[in-house]
């Protein structure tokens, strides 16, 4: 929002770096830039404010797999008006000569218009794939196909938009079929664990057994010693 002064009668604007700022004064351009500050009067001046920062846009939607299963898509576009003069002419940016405040809602029609064209071409990919390949590389397909889309799109650069960059971070199905999809891996993962600690019972029976054999073949042993020393004394004995 523009930080609009009063004084005297008059009006002063300081404009943001990141804020491109179109004054007409009685139907003629006199102030066009980011960044601006000059005096005006309110009564014959008309402002617009135009953003030029980068702006990311989150968004949520649902879409339908071949296999007629739902899932939630997350995703942010990350765009910015490159034109604002044309975004102007296309939206209304004008602010209030005594407040600042757009007096309309631009960036709401702005995602809005994001937002439906990039749905559109996701739900145009993910009603071609089932619910298992949506799951294994459905974010890579969606993202591609929304930043292809939006590339495409003849709105955009009629607006002054630009899209910067198109994320997807999440591609979810129903909780009910997440947890039923989730059912056999966890039954694998426990099968596994369950056969490896059986093969470490097993070594470790192995084991023991091995050396309970040892521990026998030494008494075994230490008892043959025994006797034969007890038979060499009873020999040296009777020798003398």
């Amino acid at each position: 929002m523009a930080d609009i002064t009063r004084r005297l009668g008059w009006r002063h604007l300081r404009g943001a770096p990141t804020a491109h700022i179109r004054h007409h004064r009685s139907g003629r351009l006199v102030h066009d830039g980011p960044g601006l500050s000059f005096w005006f009067r309110s009564l014959t001046a008309t402002l617009s404010e135009v953003p030029v920062d980068d702006r990311e846009l989150a968004m949520t939607f649902h879409a339908r797999t071949s296999d007629f299963q739902d899932v939630a898509v997350q995703a942010t576009v990350t765009y910015r008006i490159s034109d604002p003069a044309v975004a102007a002419a296309r939206l209304d940016f004008s602010v209030d000569p005594d407040t600042g405040a757009w007096r309309g809602t631009p960036l709401e029609q702005l995602g809005t218009l994001l937002t439906e064209t990039a749905q559109q071409h996701a739900l145009d990919v993910l009603a071609r794939t089932p619910l298992s390949a949506a799951l294994v590389d459905g974010v890579t397909a969606v993202r591609e196909r929304i930043a292809a889309g939006l590339a495409g799109e003849h709105r955009l650069p009629a607006t002054g938009i630009e899209v910067v960059a198109v994320r997807v971070m999440a591609l979810r199905p129903e909780p009910e079929v997440e947890r039923a999809l989730r059912t056999p891996a966890r039954e694998q993962i426990q099968q596994e664990a369950d056969r490896a600690t059986y093969e470490r019972r097993a070594v470790a029976v192995e084991r023991e057994r091995a050396i309970a054999e040892n521990e026998l073949a030494s008494q075994i042993e230490l008892a043959r010693r025994e006797e034969q020393l007890v038979d060499q004394r009873g020999t040296n004995a009777r020798r003398e």
